[in-house]
């Protein structure tokens, strides 16, 4: 994914090269500082530039962020985190950030987001990791004498979970914590692995085997003062507290625990950043230090990590062992025919495509789990037949993917509904998970992955992955398309050679663009009516300019609420 030059910073401060060894370098720019009007502002010409990121706090994530120089920063849109055999690329590079409260610690994650270009990076704040509390410990809340920087606070066992599965590119339900009634959340909020994670915390080197996950580690070293200051305005306006309860609890518990517990966190750390945020040249060194290794590692963002138009290779070759084709009886080819015809008009492009759509989800429930059950009929005698070992959940490809939603749930009763938004980049042609809403313990479903069509294959990889990454066994898995393409269906076989793949009819071949050939046309726009200003491809909609508008992505979760 491109980023605009713009991001960079125009004059190059210090080509001091931070060691990451056992050696400690403390960075201080008094005499090479930049204020905001110097060369450190950031333009950002022509169209609005892009990078994401995940952001776990206490808040609720909004899809963009909007940096301290203006510009914006969507959270949403992550590109593939695997290969062409839906494996892992590589190791995540963990950044942990440690220092004390109000210390800038966030501040910091947020200027190396913005000077990193990263096509995705993940940050998880130690502030979800919270205990719950009990109502003796409430009690003490209440009267400011329970310690909430005391590391018996937090479940670090909940949290090193959470770092090495983010670590191993999967997903984690992160606790969301209430800091007025100190209760989780009952939603937690889904994030993902990324090719950079950034760990902030006041303990975030409290815990050995925590602090070896990490690659670089960073203490922000801010003034006392400082650090007081900017919490009682943190306190008081975001947390409803009065002054005298702030500081009594700083006295008593905050800065006691920093010279006992988090101070002693400069010790292991790799580099030291006084003054926190305010220190850009500490912040460009470690940029750039992350971007060397970044670099040993093989990460190039000039360079689509998917190519997804070599799809020759997939051509050609015999149907997969996991294909379940729809028996082609004259019914399906009638309706087949009315579906292919151009001169087919939108109500009876719906009305047939509803019909076909019942037969195949018909059909793939023949591919749900069953077991062996023995029922009494009225007569009394026993019956021996089947029943399903696991629920049926559904999960729609927005937008197509949605037409077959109603076809489920006309065939398995009561089905939990589960959606994905995944959009095409114009530029890199790779797909982008945009949104997703997944149902609780899918692991345990027999999931229905829906999509209308099925031509190079990209969109439905990235879907199936993500359920992967749910822990959503791939035997599990029944893809559910009216029509595939051959090079699409064999790519997803490729990758994926336990995913059942049910269909009513194999093109042989998709277009230079990603269409299927000779196909249904744009299966989305005839069904919904729909004639929009941008290029809509089978596998996925292909965006000209998402960044223009932030309510484009944010409405089409909307709709799926």
């Amino acid at each position: 994914m491109p980023v605009n030059s713009n991001l960079i910073d125009d004059e190059d401060h210090d080509k001091r090269k931070i060691s990451t060894g056992d050696r400690r370098v403390k960075i201080n720019d008094e005499k090479h500082s930049h204020s905001k009007t110097g060369s450190h502002k950031r333009r950002c010409g022509g169209p609005v530039c892009r990078r994401t990121r995940t952001l776990s706090t206490s808040k609720s994530e909004d899809h963009l962020m909007t940096t301290d120089h203006g510009m914006e920063v969507y959270t949403k849109g992550r590109p593939p985190w695997y290969d062409i055999t839906g494996q892992r690329l590589k190791k995540p590079y963990l950044i942990g950030i440690c220092g004390g409260s109000a210390s800038g610690k966030t501040t910091v994650a947020r200027s190396i987001i913005e000077r990193l270009g990263m096509q995705w990076v993940t940050v998880l704040s130690m502030d979800s990791f919270y205990k719950v509390l009990t109502p003796e410990q409430h009690e003490l809340a209440k009267a400011n004498e329970y310690n909430f920087d005391n590391p018996n606070s937090f479940d670090f066992d909940l949290l090193y979970e959470a770092l090495k599965r983010l670590s191993e590119g999967k997903s984690v339900d992160v606790p969301v914590y209430d800091f007025t009634t100190h209760k989780r959340d009952i939603n937690t909020k889904v994030m993902y692995g990324a090719d950079v994670l950034i760990f902030e915390g006041i303990l975030a080197f409290y815990d050995p085997k925590i602090v070896d996950l990490m690659d670089i580690k960073i203490f922000v070293d801010t003034d006392a003062d400082t650090r007081l200051a900017r919490r009682l305005q943190r306190d008081i306006s975001e947390r409803n507290r009065d002054i005298d309860s702030v500081l009594e609890q700083y006295i008593r518990h905050v800065k006691p625990a920093f010279d006992q517990y988090i101070a002693p966190g400069s010790k292991v750390a790799d580099v030291i950043i006084p003054r926190g945020g305010e220190n850009i040249v500490a912040i460009d060194l470690i940029v750039r230090q992350v971007k060397m290794q970044l670099e040993a590692r093989g990460y190039d963002a000039s360079t689509p990590q998917l190519d997804w138009k070599k799809h020759g290779c997939f051509e050609n070759l015999p149907p997969p062992t996991s294909l379940r084709l729809v028996k082609e009886t004259p019914q399906v080819l009638g309706l087949h025919t009315i579906l292919r015809n151009s001169k087919t008009s939108r109500d009876d492009f719906i009305f047939y495509s509803d019909r076909l759509m019942r037969i195949l989800l018909e059909n793939a429930t023949n591919f749900a789990s069953y077991i062996d059950v023995d029922v009494e009929q009225p007569n009394g005698q026993i019956y021996s037949g089947k029943k399903k070992s696991l629920d049926v959940c559904g999960v729609a490809i927005m937008r197509a993917g949605e037409t077959l939603e109603t076809a489920l749930r006309s065939v398995v009763k009561d089905s939990k509904m589960g959606k994905i938004l995944i959009q095409t980049n114009e530029l890199t042609q790779v797909p982008e998970l945009y949104f997703l809403r997944l149902p609780k313990n899918l692991n345990k479903h027999k999931v229905f992955l829906m999509d209308a069509t099925v031509a190079t294959g990209s969109c439905a990889t990235m879907a199936i992955r993500i359920l992967l990454d749910h822990d959503v066994l791939e035997e599990n898995i029944v893809l559910v398309s009216l029509l595939m393409a051959q090079p699409g269906l064999q790519r997803i076989a490729y990758a994926f050679p336990r995913v059942t793949l049910v269909t009513t009819a194999v093109d042989p071949e998709i277009d230079e663009d990603g269409r299927i050939i000779p196909g249904f046309g744009n299966f989305g726009d005839r069904y919904f009516g729909t004639d929009y200003p941008i290029s809509m491809a089978n596998d996925g909609v292909v965006i000209k300019d998402i960044n223009s508008n932030e309510n484009e992505t944010t409405a089409v979760a909307t709709v799926a609420n």
